[in-house]
């Protein structure tokens, strides 16, 4: 699997192993996972203790179908993703930015979730 890889794929990889070695959710914090790929965007928050999902979003959805992944497309999916987990009297996490540089869409996404009042 690795040798279909591009050099660009494989330093991702690299990036997003050493990150999860030292990041953990739990059920007082759970860990937010970002995945991008070229058209769509997703996010989730996952207890690592149990292995469930506790909530997730992504632009696959119907009220976010419309929503391109850039930069306001991440930040309004972060507001949302912010109120779905108030809604869950989830307040505060720990982000995990997936082997993702942190900027841009990744950035965005964390930020607008922050702004929605989730502590990370």
């Amino acid at each position: 699997m690795l040798r279909k890889m591009t050099d660009k794929q494989r330093r991702r990889l690299r990036r997003k192993f050493h990150i999860r070695k030292r990041i953990y959710g739990t059920a007082a914090r759970p860990r937010m996972t970002v995945y991008k790929s070229g058209r769509h965007l997703y996010a989730q928050v996952v207890d690592d203790d149990k292995g469930h999902t506790l909530a997730a979003i992504s632009t696959l959805e119907k009220e976010f179908i419309a929503l391109k992944p850039n930069v306001e497309g991440a930040a309004k999916l972060g507001e949302a993703m912010g109120q779905r987990l108030k809604d869950k009297n989830i307040t505060t996490i720990v982000f995990d930015r997936n082997g993702y540089l942190y900027h841009g869409v990744v950035k965005a996404l964390a930020d607008a979730t922050r702004k929605a009042g989730i502590v990370f």
